[in-house]
């Protein structure tokens, strides 16, 4: 038997992005989908921080910095993207998103096809 990792809020999560992509299309700018995906979860009643910034340690010292679109509920990393179709990049970025956060599951969205297109992204580490 499988179990979902926060099915329900990754439900509700699917639905805001699902909302978004009903309303706008699919012919925008990423940023458009950021500022759009904001009021809808708020829309939604559910807490989320925006860009937040994620150091990168190496030897317990900062070599850098990433930047989160979304962290909802403290619990899930929410990546959006408006480009022809994920790459390996896309992945192995939200993969160490949820390594550096030591979270269990990032959600990433394509809002560029026709359909939206979204991955669940399970941190194998957590």
């Amino acid at each position: 038997m499988t179990v979902l990792i926060y099915s329900k809020l990754s439900y509700k999560i699917v639905g805001v992005l699902f909302n978004v992509h009903t309303r706008l299309g699919s012919k925008y700018q990423e940023k458009y989908y950021q500022r759009a995906v904001a009021i809808a979860l708020k829309e939604a009643k559910l807490s989320f921080k925006r860009e937040i910034a994620v150091d990168l340690l190496f030897g317990g010292e900062l070599i850098g910095k990433y930047y989160l679109d979304f962290l909802v509920e403290d619990k899930i990393i929410l990546e959006l993207k408006a480009e022809p179709r994920f790459t390996r990049e896309d992945f192995k970025q939200v993969r160490a998103y949820l390594k550096a956060k030591k979270l269990k599951l990032g959600i990433m969205a394509n809002f560029r096809s026709d359909k939206l297109v979204y991955k669940r992204i399970l941190n194998p580490e957590v």
